[in-house]
Formats: structure tokens, C-alpha cells, sequence
């Protein structure tokens, strides 16, 4: 079922070779580094792995490295026992991760901030201009070989040009999207934690309130962690409050857009279209979604680049190290 490597230090309990359970495939040289300190194994399985599977893998562990589809839960912790130390997680949020329960153990929580930035502001971007401008539409239609010809109302879908752009969440990916919605000749509006006046000024971006983004934004792109107060933040009552004319899209978290709710707003033509890249219950998508034009999906692809997961796992990998060697850990969270 797994691989593993044992090198002899750090100790772990009863002077054991450290040991480190790794949820999933990681980039070779994040492996590579966590086997310098101990001896590291990883599932065959190229699937998330059940509950029972994630507990058998990580009883005994000094460290757990878990991607956003694995649960650490109280019982997760359990499973693993007195000897872990720290859980290292493959991603910026950590709604995956119960937080205070690792502080109750005296735990160590990390993510991996920074690294998946401009990966998935692009992808955003992407994304909006996939939607705007019918291309996934487009590519089905050649794909079915469809019969058409160029003319001046073929597939007309909507400039971004002078439109107002709509962020919730101006934190580093929010900021990237707002970087490059300037570059489209967008216009800036944001709503949620008030952003310094350096950072509005530099890029002129408007603070608003959410009720008054969701009424003048052409766009609006979701850039908020996952909170019970976020957690169907987009739901029937927000779209009835967008213009008939608007996009949504998402690459934060699933469950912030209710989407059944999203897809009766669609098939009223309360809204214009949407663009999600993750969904309430991955791999699940609101079976009406798929069978919308105006709707472009993506499995899950914001940090998707070669570059950026390898950067996300050796980041993982260097505070598993850190807090294992005594140095503590290089990008930890707080409860």
C-alpha cells in the first residue's frame, strides 16, 4: 500500500525514526526533502482517501501532510496519537483543518500562503474571460461539429472594458485579480476586510458594501476563506440583488455559492453566467450546471501549474522540517 524511506532522525516516540504520513502524491522534491529527517510514507492510492484510511495511515506519525479534501477532525487526531507534532497543509485555507482542536493538543497548523497567488489569479481571469467571451461554448459547439459561419452576431458575448469588477476578499489572491483586471481596463470595487488606503490607492480599487458590490458589479469574483459566516454567502437572495447582466465567478471555496440556488438564478436569467473552479461538494457539481452554456467549469484548477503545486509541497515540506528539527514553523496559523 505505501512507499517509505526511513532515515534516522529526528527520533520520534520511543526513539523510532520520525515518522511522516503524507495524504497524497507530492511533488518529488518536497518528498525528496522530508525524507532527510525521517522516514516518510505515502498511499498507492491516486484517490482522497477515506476516513478510515486517513486514521490508519496517520496513527503513530510525528508529522501529517493533508491536501484541503482530507478532514482533520478530532478523531483524525486521535487516530494519530501523543507523537504528532505538526499538520502541514497543502493549501492557503484550512477549513479542512479543525483548527482549535490541533491547538487543544498543542499542535502546529501550517499552510502554504504566497506560493498559489498568481496561479490562481490567472485562472480567475481565465475564467471570466472564458465565460464573458463563450469560449468553452464555442469549443463544444466545433467539437459536435456543428455546422456555422463567421457573421457579426455569431456568439457575442461581453466585453470586460470600462466594467466594474466586484472582489470579495482583498487579500493576496483578491489583490493579484484586482492587478489584473486593471491590465483589462476594469474597473475595481471590494468588499470585506477594509484593505489599507495604500493598497486601494495603488490599485484602485473601491471599498463598498456587499450589498452595494452585488448591485453595481458586471463581475464579481469570490476571494473569501471559508467561514460559518461566508458558507452559502451566495445564495437565492444575493443573486436577486446582481444585475440580470452579471457574472460569478469562484476559485476560493465550493460552499460559499449555494448551487442550487446559483443554478435556478441562471434559469431564471437573474444573472448572465458563471465560471466555478471548485464546488460545495467536489467532486459533485450541481447536475443543472452542467448542462448550462453559460456556465464554465473547472476540476479544481486555481493552483494547477507545475511550478506553483511543487512550490505548495515543498513549502509543506519545509515547515514539516522546521518544526521537526526544532526550529519551529515557517508559516504557521493561529486559532
Amino acid at each position: 500500500m505505501t512507499n517509505s524511506t526511513a532515515i534516522k532522525r529526528p527520533l520520534g516516540a520511543n526513539d523510532t525514526p520520525a515518522r511522516i504520513a503524507v495524504t497524497c502524491a507530492l511533488a518529488g522534491p518536497a518528498l525528496d526533502l522530508l525524507r532527510t529527517v525521517a522516514e516518510v510514507e505515502v498511499p498507492d492510492a491516486d484517490r482522497p482517501l477515506s476516513a478510515d484510511e486517513l486514521r490508519s495511515l496517520v496513527a503513530g506519525a510525528d508529522a501529517v501532510v493533508v491536501t484541503v479534501h482530507d478532514k482533520v477532525d478530532r478523531e483524525l487526531l486521535d487516530a494519530a496519537g501523543p507523537a504528532l507534532k505538526i499538520v502541514a497543509n497543502v493549501a492557503v485555507g484550512y477549513d479542512n483543518v479543525d483548527v482549535a482542536a490541533c491547538a487543544d493538543r498543542g499542535l502546529v497548523v501550517t499552510n502554504t500562503p504566497g506560493v498559489l497567488t498568481d496561479a490562481t489569479a490567472d485562472l480567475a481571469i481565465g475564467l471570466l474571460m472564458s465565460v464573458t467571451r463563450r469560449l468553452a461554448e464555442g469549443d463544444r459547439m466545433l467539437r459536435a461539429g456543428t455546422s456555422w459561419s463567421f457573421r457579426l452576431d455569431f456568439l457575442l458575448g461581453c466585453g470586460m472594458q470600462g466594467k466594474t469588477l466586484g472582489i470579495v476578499g482583498l487579500g493576496q489572491i483578491g489583490r493579484a485579480v484586482a492587478q489584473r483586471a486593471r491590465a483589462f481596463g476594469m474597473k475595481v470595487a471590494y468588499t470585506g476586510e477594509r484593505a489599507s488606503n495604500e493598497v486601494e490607492q495603488s490599485l484602485a480599487a473601491r471599498y463598498v458594501s456587499m450589498d452595494a458590490l452585488l448591485r453595481e458589479a458586471d463581475f464579481v469574483s469570490l476571494h473569501c476563506p471559508l467561514t460559518p459566516q461566508t458558507s452559502h454567502l451566495m445564495d437565492a437572495a444575493a443573486f436577486d440583488r446582481m444585475k440580470p447582466t452579471a457574472f460569478l465567478v469562484n476559485t476560493s471555496r465550493g460552499p460559499i455559492v449555494d448551487e442550487s440556488a446559483l443554478a435556478d438564478a441562471l434559469e431564471a436569467g437573474a444573472i448572465a453566467g458563471a465560471a466555478l473552479d471548485v464546488f460545495e461538494e467536489e467532486p459533485r457539481v450541481e447536475p443543472r450546471l452542467l448542462a448550462m452554456d453559460n456556465v464554465v467549469l473547472a476540476p479544481h484548477l486555481g493552483s494547477a501549474t507545475l511550478e506553483t503545486r511543487t512550490e505548495m509541497a515543498v513549502l509543506a515540506a519545509r515547515n514539516v522540517v522546521s518544526v521537526l528539527t526544532g526550529s519551529g514553523a515557517l508559516t504557521p496559523i493561529s486559532s
